[in-house]
């Protein structure tokens, strides 16, 4: 198949309410939407990349860019008998996984509509359900705090993920703890401690946590390698993970005892996949994160979590939980035992509000073959 046309747009999508995590604050996503057309069929992907260069080195202008630069051109030149074809069709760009990966994911959903299959049932989806939770930003104070997760239990979200960092991480999960003590809880530092805090990160471990997600350096696997042996609690690697490759390192290194998988992080689902078969065989558990991802985006991420391998909550949680309105008009809503349906239509499954897609689009580019 060849791809005849592609349309990428700059959206600018507000949150219900701000996300702060331990180095940055965002206010809405700023995705690049890509659209593919080919054999009469419409195809969505997403780049879910930030403004700002904080969760990883891209951003809504370097994708845009690379994107229009480059890897459109060679999309449109490539011949694909399948979407595993673009991974190496993109091979020759390093890094620019984000802006690779939203490119990829509209392959996905242009096969998934040629061969009438959901995207679930071409990667290998295994259950019609998948268990979901709810990531919590860093908050004015332990009271907003409790007030927020108890907004959410309310909601109907079972697992809690706390974003911490130096001064907010010990009493802040105390306080959720002792309020909720079965909760299935867990926190993430997103990069904002060092080696030399490893007494200090022991600290979590009275509060039996799931896990603690990337505690080290955004780009490191030998220091997490140092660190677990001090800590109880699992270590999840997350932003180090960026291929097959690593994951592989961090697995034979023995730095981590969880990885948690985002597509977009890693360059596709074709990658995703494979870091997912290749922890399964290794006996490594992983989850599905998420960055905020509009409803085409968290479309593609209920159905990789379908994967049997994926056995923790995700953390892709319902589009209410983070837009007033989505892009999409069928969004996910959370079901009775805090988990999302998997979309059994073809392709991905997200049904694009074009209408409301317009109106929220700050800048469209298109080329054609």
């Amino acid at each position: 198949m060849r791809i005849e046309r592609i349309e990428l747009r700059k959206i600018r999508l507000p949150y219900v309410s701000p996300f702060e995590t331990s180095g940055w604050r965002e206010e809405g996503s700023f995705a690049v939407i890509v659209r593919l057309d080919a054999d009469g069929i419409v195809a969505w992907g997403e780049s879910p990349v930030g403004g700002a260069p904080f969760y990883n080195e891209e951003t809504t202008n370097t994708v845009w860019s690379i994107q229009q630069e480059f890897l459109a051109r060679m999309l449109l030149d490539a011949n694909l008998n399948g979407p595993e074809d673009v991974t190496p069709a993109f091979a020759k760009v390093r890094g620019n996984r984000m802006a690779k990966a939203g490119l990829e994911f509209a392959v996905w959903d242009l096969f998934g509509k040629a061969r009438g299959e959901s995207l679930a049932k071409m990667l290998g989806g295994t259950r019609d359900r998948v268990a979901v939770g709810v990531s919590v930003g860093i908050q004015k104070d332990i009271d907003t705090l409790l007030k927020v997760v108890n907004a959410y239990l309310e909601d109907g979200y079972q697992r809690i993920k706390l974003k911490i960092k130096p001064g907010w991480d010990i009493e802040p999960t105390r306080a959720v703890r002792n309020a909720w003590p079965d909760l299935k809880l867990q926190v993430d530092a997103n990069s904002i401690y060092h080696l030399s805090d490893a007494d200090h990160l022991a600290k979590l471990d009275e509060f039996g946590l799931l896990l603690v997600e990337q505690p080290l350096e955004h780009d490191d696997i030998f220091d997490h390698a140092k660190l677990k042996p001090h800590l109880k609690t699992p270590l999840c690697l997350d932003e180090s993970i960026v291929s097959p490759d690593h994951a592989r390192w961090a697995i034979e290194m023995n730095a981590c005892d969880i990885i948690n998988i985002k597509p977009s992080r890693i360059g596709g689902y074709a990658d995703a996949k494979r870091i997912h078969d290749l922890a399964e065989r290794a006996g490594i558990a992983v989850w599905h994160g998420g960055m905020l991802e509009t409803g085409i985006g968290r479309a593609g991420n209920v159905a990789l979590a379908s994967l049997p391998n994926f056995t923790l909550p995700g953390d892709i949680s319902a589009n209410a939980r983070y837009f007033h309105r989505d892009i999409v008009t069928n969004p996910f809503t959370l079901n009775d035992d805090s988990t999302l349906s998997v979309p059994t239509a073809p392709g991905c499954g997200a049904d694009v509000d074009e209408v409301y897609l317009d109106e929220v689009t700050l800048e469209r580019w298109e080329m054609s073959a």
